[in-house]
């Protein structure tokens, strides 16, 4: 066997690893950096305000990022912790922080003046005056992660609400492939493993439009900036078809059978119970019954987003 065959050979020596069919969806090496480098980003800044707000040193790391599907994150989560739901722009959609019980304690101890030691405590939810605390360290814990994916294209964080048990969230479909960033927090002496979780499509999508936007020629760029202007237009034109319904009733199959003219059927519905506003079958907000002039209306009282 000659040196270049046994070369050959050694090379073909290794593991070989398992392609999963349900989650075609695959990072190339440019864009899995180009994702590191934003988080490590973030993590550093992240680490640099918590000392200053806590007056304790603090750190984040980035170890490692995954991608992987939302069913099988969700099923590496505690049954009960601190998930923090994120809105996700220009995607609207969902993200997902999640921080250990033990750390979230340890946050809000020290945001009181406290010592950075583990409490040892067991999972509660947070008082009203707890969130209060933790929502602000947040708030500008989103916008530290906003300026590090810029990097990435234009896309934003914000804060919406605050979740315990990771299982009853339902945040995406349960294949949703999903960018998963695992970090490590150090306050003092307390250490503790947190992730940031965010749906892989439309941070593939930016990242593949900064690829196409660097190999354009400004003509070519002022073009294509052009065409989607226009298609986002027509597209804020189309008619959608809106509907007010009550709650739903199931009836047998001879209940319906037997409906007639004077039937009455109970919705248990209740009276003051809001309506659902819906657009192709996928309920958008919740509205009261009202009137504008002679005719019957509806008044939003909430987006889905905000129930």
């Amino acid at each position: 066997m000659t040196g270049q065959e046994r070369t050959r050979r050694g090379r073909g020596t290794g593991t070989p690893e398992l392609y999963d069919f349900s989650q075609p969806m695959t990072l190339t090496r440019e864009h899995s950096r180009a994702i590191e480098v934003a988080l490590q980003g973030f993590a550093r800044q992240w680490g640099t305000i918590l000392s200053s707000r806590l007056g304790l040193l603090a750190t984040v790391d980035l170890e490692r990022l995954d991608l992987t599907g939302y069913d099988a994150h969700i099923n590496t989560l505690p049954a009960s912790t601190t998930g923090v739901v994120l809105q996700f722009e220009p995607s609207r959609t969902p993200a997902l922080l999640q921080l250990p019980t033990n750390l979230t304690m340890t946050l809000v101890d020290c945001l009181l003046g406290g010592p950075a030691v583990d409490l040892g405590m067991e999972f509660r939810e947070l008082t009203e005056i707890e969130w209060k605390l933790m929502s602000d360290m947040l708030q500008l814990a989103c916008t530290d992660l906003t300026n590090a994916v810029r990097t990435i294209g234009p896309l934003s964080f914000s804060l919406r609400t605050v979740r315990y048990s990771p299982s009853f969230m339902q945040l995406a479909a349960a294949s949703e492939p999903v960018i998963v960033g695992h970090f490590q927090m150090t306050i003092g002496p307390v250490t503790a493993p947190i992730t940031l979780m965010v749906l892989a499509e439309p941070v593939i999508a930016a990242l593949r439009e900064a690829d196409e936007e660097s190999g354009r020629s400004v003509e070519e760029q002022a073009a294509h900036d052009l065409a989607v202007n226009q298609l986002v237009d027509r597209l804020t034109e189309v008619p959608l078809p809106v509907t007010v319904r009550f709650g739903g009733h199931h009836m047998s199959a001879a209940e319906v059978g037997a409906l007639e003219v004077g039937s009455v059927v109970s919705l248990r519905h209740g009276v003051d119970s809001p309506l659902d506003v819906v657009v192709d079958g996928v309920t958008l907000a919740h509205a009261a019954i009202g009137a504008n002039g002679t005719r019957v209306a509806c008044l939003v009282v909430s987006t889905q987003e905000e129930a």
